[in-house]
């Protein structure tokens, strides 16, 4: 079995789905608030260029990697770049910029917000998405930190004056896949008597957790099926924010 990070969700590997419906609703969601020039930090396997795209004069995606995605067909141009530093970028460049899923990875993480505040122009806006802490059900070791709403609140406001929190949640159908899937990780984690997932370094835990998360998620699709494979983006909602949330939907204006 090949090792397939948690971090590069995609639409083929129908295990993922519930996660790739997820993510997927961040991007329909920005179709409201995007245009004219848009940058995109963390562009990932390519999936949500495609939504974006048609509401927007220039596009540029940066992303640590480059995926296997035609960039050229929908008129996008990509770029190679390790966050959290945007030195190739001007000041006051684009009206928008998108980053869903990245913060949580970036070990300067305020520095990685000055430099998107730097890089909009003013009145632009900033649409970021990133995991609620409090609705996680175990440690993720790809992540450097996760957040409450007083640490976003924090992160953002640190360049940001206006800004407005708003958070993912989803329908019953997405509730009782969270509840079966917690069921289903602390039937693993009973066995972490001595709290490795905490006590470990986070490179120590990278391999060990792909294993096992790959082997819950298909352990989830074999059992339940019907309700993993049925999920869709618009079982996903956006709404005011607060603890019960899975994801922050920050937008922030300059």
């Amino acid at each position: 079995m090949s090792i397939q990070t948690a971090e590069r969700s995609t639409h083929i590997d129908p295990s993922e789905n519930t996660n790739f419906q997820r993510h997927l609703i961040a991007y329909k969601e920005a179709t409201k608030y995007v245009s004219g020039h848009l940058l995109e930090l963390g562009s990932g396997e390519g999936y949500g260029i495609q939504e974006l795209r048609p509401f927007v004069k220039q596009y540029l995606a940066l992303d640590k990697y480059k995926p296997n995605f035609d960039f050229e067909k929908v008129d996008v141009s990509f770029e190679n770049c390790t966050f959290p530093k945007l030195d190739k970028i001007v000041d006051n460049a684009y009206d928008c910029v998108v980053s869903f899923q990245v913060v949580e990875h970036i070990e300067d993480d305020f520095t990685f917000i000055s430099e998107i505040y730097r890089v909009l122009k003013p009145g632009g806006k900033l649409i970021l998405t990133t995991p609620n802490r409090l609705m996680s059900i175990t440690r993720n070791p790809w992540h450097i930190r996760e957040y409450d709403a007083q640490s976003m609140a924090a992160l953002i406001s640190s360049r940001f004056n206006s800004f407005e929190m708003l958070g993912i949640d989803g329908n019953d159908l997405i509730k009782d896949y969270y509840k079966k899937n917690k069921i289903s990780v602390e039937k693993i984690t009973r066995f972490d008597v001595f709290n490795l997932q905490y006590n470990l370094p986070r490179w120590a835990l990278k391999i060990p957790y792909d294993l096992l998360n790959r082997y819950n998620k298909n352990k989830l699709l074999t059992n339940n099926g019907s309700l993993s494979g049925s999920i869709k983006f618009s079982d996903f909602l956006i709404r005011p924010f607060d603890n019960t949330c899975l994801d922050f939907f920050i937008i922030a204006t300059k």
